[in-house]
C-alpha cells in the first residue's frame, strides 16, 4: 500500500475573497481518505484475500486520485496530484501477477484489463501493457501444457510396462487379455489428450462471457460472496489444464497478515531479552504463531475475553 501523508498549512485556504470552512475541507479529504481505507480493508486481510482482488482495488484509489486532480478547490487539487505522483511511482508499471489473477476471475478475464489500463495508464502505454499481459498469460499457459503433457507420457510408459510385465507372466489366460484391451484403451485415450487442439482452454476460457453474480434479496450483486476458487473447482473437468494454472495462482494471498498486526507483534517478539534474534528466527515465530491461530479458529483477543489454551502437538522419540 502507498502511504501518503498530509501537509499541513498555517492558514486557511480561500476560494476568490470567501474562506473555506474547515468542516467542508474535512468533509472533501474524507471522501478520498475513506476509499483507501475500504481499500486497505480489503487488501489487509490475512484470511480470505486472494491475488484476484488486487487490480480493482488500484484501479479504484487510481481513478479517484484523476477525478480529485481536476477538483474545483485548489488545495485538494495540490494533495491529489502529490499522492498521484507517489502513486505513479509505486505503481507505474503493470505487475503482471495481479493482471493474470485478475484475467483468471471468471467475473473479469481480459475485458477488465482493456478497461481499467486505458484509466490507470497513457493510451500508448495502456495498449503494451495489455499485450504484455496477454503474451506472459499465453506463455504460462503453455508451460503448464508442457508439464501436464509429460506427466502423461510418463504415466502412459508406466503403465505399458506394467502390461507387459503381467501379460508375459500369464500368457494365454483370458482374464489377461481382457485386461491388456483395456490397458490398450487407456492408452488411447492417454494418447489422444495431449493432441494439440484448434481451441485450448485458456482461448475458449477467454472467448466466453464473463461470469455475472446473482443477486441478493435486494436486488445487489453479490460480489463479496464470489469464491474464484470454488468456482474453479467446479469448472475443473470443463478446463483441466487452466483450472490447475489459477489454482496456483490465486491461492497467492495480498498480503499473509495485517499490517498493523505485523507491527504490533514484532514488538512482542523482540522485547529486551530476545533482542538478539536473527531476522529469520523473528520471521519464523511471527508465522508460526499466526499459522496456529488461524488452524485453531482463533481471533483477536477483545476486551474481557479469557485467553484461550491451545495444546500443541507433540512428538516422542523411543529409544532401543
Amino acid at each position: 500500500m502507498v502511504y501518503i501523508g498530509l501537509v499541513e498549512t498555517s492558514r486557511r485556504p480561500v476560494i476568490g475573497n470567501r474562506l473555506i470552512c474547515p468542516a467542508l475541507m474535512v468533509g472533501n479529504v474524507n471522501q478520498v481518505l475513506s476509499v483507501f481505507n475500504d481499500v486497505t480493508n480489503v487488501v489487509s486481510g490475512s484470511e480470505y484475500p486472494t491475488a484476484n482482488l488486487y487490480l480493482p482495488e488500484v484501479w479504484r484509489m487510481k481513478e479517484v486520485l484523476m477525478i480529485k486532480c481536476d477538483d474545483r478547490n485548489e488545495y485538494m487539487r495540490s494533495m491529489a496530484s502529490r499522492m498521484i505522483d507517489k502513486f505513479d511511482k509505486y505503481w507505474g508499471d503493470s505487475n503482471l501477477l495481479m493482471s493474470i489473477a485478475a484475467v483468471l476471475d471468471p467475473r473479469y478475464k481480459m475485458k477488465l484489463i482493456n478497461f481499467c489500463f486505458s484509466i490507470i495508464y497513457p493510451l500508448t502505454e495502456a495498449c503494451s501493457h495489455i499485450n504484455n499481459v496477454l503474451a506472459v498469460l499465453k506463455e504460462l499457459f503453455e508451460s503448464y501444457v508442457s508439464a501436464h503433457t509429460a506427466c502423461i507420457l510418463q504415466e502412459t510408459a508406466q503403465v505399458n510396462a506394467h502390461s507387459c510385465s503381467s501379460s508375459s507372466a500369464i500368457v494365454g489366460d483370458v482374464v489377461s487379455k481382457i485386461s491388456e484391451g483395456r490397458s490398450r484403451f487407456a492408452d488411447h485415450i492417454r494418447s489422444s489428450d495431449i493432441i494439440r487442439l484448434i481451441k485450448t482452454d485458456l482461448d475458449v476460457y477467454l472467448e466466453e462471457d464473463v461470469y455475472i453474480c446473482g443477486k441478493n434479496e435486494n436486488g445487489v450483486h453479490m460480489k463479496t460472496d464470489f469464491d474464484a476458487l470454488a468456482w474453479w473447482k467446479c469448472n475443473a473437468l470443463k478446463y483441466r489444464i487452466l483450472s490447475r494454472m489459477a489454482k496456483d495462482i490465486l491461492v497467492v494471498p495480498i498480503s499473509t497478515v495485517a499490517s498493523e498486526s505485523s507491527f504490533s507483534a514484532s514488538g512482542k517478539v523482540i522485547e529486551p531479552h530476545r533482542a538478539s534474534l536473527s531476522p529469520d528466527i523473528v520471521h519464523m515465530l511471527l508465522c508460526g504463531s499466526n499459522w496456529v491461530r488461524t488452524l485453531h479458529g482463533i481471533k483477536k483477543k477483545s476486551a474481557g475475553e479469557k485467553l484461550v489454551e491451545v495444546e500443541l502437538p507433540t512428538t516422542t522419540t523411543t529409544t532401543t
